[in-house]
């Protein structure tokens, strides 16, 4: 019962462990894809904008899957981000339906819109 309150308000346990496993696993990687990969993962937390603990955790398991795969195989970095490295964070990040910080606001901006029209301010 404890741990269910303590979720609540702080999140995922288990999706704390992931993020933790997650984290170990880029610091193991060799440059430069540590450094590639810890320059996405900033970028996915600051433009990324979910809000889904699953989703979020996923996306950062293909991420580090993706680059332990790259420093095996010695693929170039340019070879998997491209040239334009926010582009393919961007699209990266598509591939993932989960629910998004702006999900939450459009919501929140319909709903403001329909309780104006009939009156209904709060």
């Amino acid at each position: 019962m404890a741990a269910k309150w303590y979720e609540v308000v702080t999140g995922s346990l288990e999706q704390k462990k992931q993020y933790r496993q997650y984290k170990a696993r880029i610091e193991a990687l060799p440059e430069p894809y540590r450094g590639a990969a810890k320059a996405l993962d900033r970028y996915f937390m600051t433009v990324g904008g979910m809000t889904d603990g699953v989703t979020m955790m996923q996306m950062l398991g293909d991420s580090a899957d993706l680059w332990e795969r790259a420093a095996a195989d010695g693929t170039p970095v340019r070879d998997i981000v491209g040239e334009d490295a926010s582009a393919f964070a961007e699209e990266f990040t598509a591939a993932y339906s989960g629910k998004q910080w702006i999900d939450k606001e459009r919501a929140r901006l319909n709903k403001a819109i329909d309780d104006a029209e009939r009156g209904d301010e709060k």
